[in-house]
């Protein structure tokens, strides 16, 4: 059995209910370009929101992070990866959390005790030190010397400056075939952490101010990915069963081994498994030059460039073999996947052909540059990578064939430039989104539904949201349309909008199972991401959808709808741009 299954099956004895992976797009959330972690779609509910399926919760989360991505080659690191994770919304806390956490590894995984060690938070001159955990993890049967206490950088969760917050027992594996010490030191590498128990006690306030929460809550996580490198024993992640038939299959196909190609193969491997998630999302992304679409045009893009590393030909199909094998092993897990195959595969196949003749442009721009210097700067080195996809070392490749120099040093300069302002940007998107509540908030996430109505009425009955994304500035409203809008038609948008608005219809929220939700006429356009238990939204008899996020409870809080832009985000996708006045 697969270690999600038994993963599950494990935390439903324990009286948790298994609630859906949220797409790695999150909905209606700017903040962030994709979910990152398990407990990030559960934020509302860990913040005090009632849940449909109740106060313990377990599940698998499809998980994208990118702020590392050049870090992608090495034995460990995923930009897709799947997070394990359980909850309890005020139910149960330290005692019986970490005692689950115990029972499974040692019991269920039979992981010896002996190779596992424990951090805890070891307080601040505001939050006590956690004797408890530790006392708790002694009582279990893990040695005092194998506890280490660490401050607020390492074991203590916050998300950003104010909210729920409160320390966290971690849990680390001896991954090394020499004796386990019987100290531990959680400087030693050997040392892998694989999970991580939060303990949400606290709220800090603005100031700094820390205070008790009523409800205290445990948000848990285990890297799927980590975690099977230590079952199997194995050292790089890219050698374990999750990886084997795409792994033999790129081998097949390339005529290449594994063993000294590792970086390449790595990165194909990693950025094609990431494509094929982002590309097979309900929201729809399509590569571009802008948030998700950038992200998947880069991995994309990336994985080529290291196919021509390996001599692989451009025009072979060995991605979309790959991406079939991802497609084929993951969908009995994620159903989207299989029922979005086509888009899938076109997506890949044509942006590898976009990127095909970007290549060419660049082999021309470095042709103009090799007649007007025997230098290579990093400036321009940069500009060919960042413009044009050169990798540093086609640019030295190609280079050395004209007896040309490259400042690699200057390259690599400007590279660390890059690297830390996408760092800095993702950090503070990761930051504002947790605090995405605010009442202009609220209004425009209830709008769009009244938007969906108005386009349905306007367009016709086939248009549907295929994307949102809110901030307190405006909102954006991605949906399928084959022309541009006429100012006739967007005016009758705005006049529908705006009398909705006035008529101070009540927003209903009711909540059913999905199945009754459906049959009761319910918009829902991706049924499998929702749980069994959803909420529905009714304004009226005008708009009818399942939904999670806030809203207002009369239309007439709203204020003044305004359409600012109406413009193209894709082939057959329409984008409109709005504000509240």
């Amino acid at each position: 059995m697969k270690l999600k299954d038994l993963y599950i099956d494990y935390f439903v004895s324990k009286g948790h209910k298994q609630i859906p992976s949220a797409p790695v797009v999150p909905e209606n959330d700017p903040s962030v370009l994709f979910n990152t972690a398990g407990m990030q779609p559960l934020i509302p509910y860990l913040m005090g929101k009632h849940h449909p399926y109740g106060k313990r919760l377990c599940d698998y989360q499809k998980c994208v992070r990118t702020n590392d991505l050049e870090e992608i080659g090495d034995k460990t690191h995923h930009t897709f990866f799947e997070m394990l994770g359980n909850w309890s919304l005020g139910d149960y806390f330290k005692k019986e959390s970490i005692g689950y956490s115990f029972e499974f590894l040692t019991s269920v995984l039979n992981i010896p005790v002996e190779k596992l060690a424990v951090t805890v938070f070891e307080g601040d001159d505001k939050i006590p030190r956690d004797e408890f955990s530790a006392n708790r993890w002694m009582e279990l049967g893990i040695k005092k010397e194998k506890i280490a206490y660490l401050g607020k950088d390492d074991n203590f969760w916050i998300p950003g400056d104010s909210g729920p917050c409160g320390g966290d027992t971690e849990i680390f594996y001896w991954r090394d075939d020499s004796s386990v010490p019987e100290k531990f030191d959680p400087e030693d590498s050997r040392w892998v952490e694989i999970w991580n128990n939060v303990f949400m006690e606290f709220y800090q306030d603005e100031n700094g101010n820390v205070t008790e929460l009523e409800q205290k809550n445990v948000d848990t996580g285990m890297g799927l990915e980590r975690v099977v490198a230590v079952l199997e024993g194995k050292t790089d992640n890219y050698l374990t069963s999750i990886w084997d038939r795409a792994r033999t299959c790129l081998e097949k196909l390339s005529g290449l081994t594994y063993e000294g190609n590792e970086k390449s193969m790595r990165i194909i491997l990693d950025h094609i498994r990431t494509s094929v998630f982002i590309a097979g999302d309900p929201a729809g992304i399509k590569p571009s030059n802008t948030d998700q679409g950038y992200i998947l045009r880069r991995l994309i893009r990336r994985a080529v460039r290291h196919e021509r590393k390996l001599n692989i030909d451009i025009n072979s199909d060995i991605d979309i073999e790959l991406a079939k094998i991802f497609i084929e092993e993951y969908a009995p897990y994620y159903s989207e996947l299989s029922q979005n195959k086509d888009v899938i595969l076109d997506v890949i196949k044509n942006e590898k052909i976009k990127f095909s003749r970007t290549l060419e442009k660049g082999l021309k721009e470095f042709e103009k540059i090799a007649l007007h210097t025997n230098v290579i700067d990093g400036v321009t080195a940069f500009h060919l990578y960042d413009t044009y996809g050169f990798p540093i070392e086609l640019t030295i490749e190609e280079a050395k064939e004209r007896d040309m120099t490259v400042d690699e040093e200057g390259f690599k300069e400007k590279f660390r430039e890059h690297q830390e302002k996408s760092r800095t940007a993702s950090k503070g998107k990761f930051k504002g989104g947790l605090s995405g509540n605010s009442v202009i908030e609220t209004k425009y996430h209830t709008v769009t539904h009244l938007l969906n109505a108005a386009l349905k009425r306007v367009i016709g009955p086939s248009v549907h949201q295929l994307g949102s994304n809110i901030t307190e500035e405006r909102l954006r409203f991605d949906f399928p349309c084959d022309h541009k809008l006429t100012e006739e038609e967007k005016t009758k948008v705005e006049d529908l909008v705006n009398e909705w608005i006035k008529e101070d219809m009540p927003v209903i929220c009711t909540e059913m199972s999905k199945e009754e939700a459906i049959a009761s006429g319910a918009e829902c356009m991706f049924v499998d991401k929702y749980p069994e238990r959803v909420t529905v939204y009714s304004i009226g008899d005008v708009s009818k959808e399942l939904c999670g996020g806030p809203h207002v409870s009369h239309t007439g809080e709203i204020g003044h709808f305004k359409i600012k832009k109406e413009e193209s985000s894709s082939a057959g996708v329409r984008r409109i741009k709005a504000v509240i006045e």
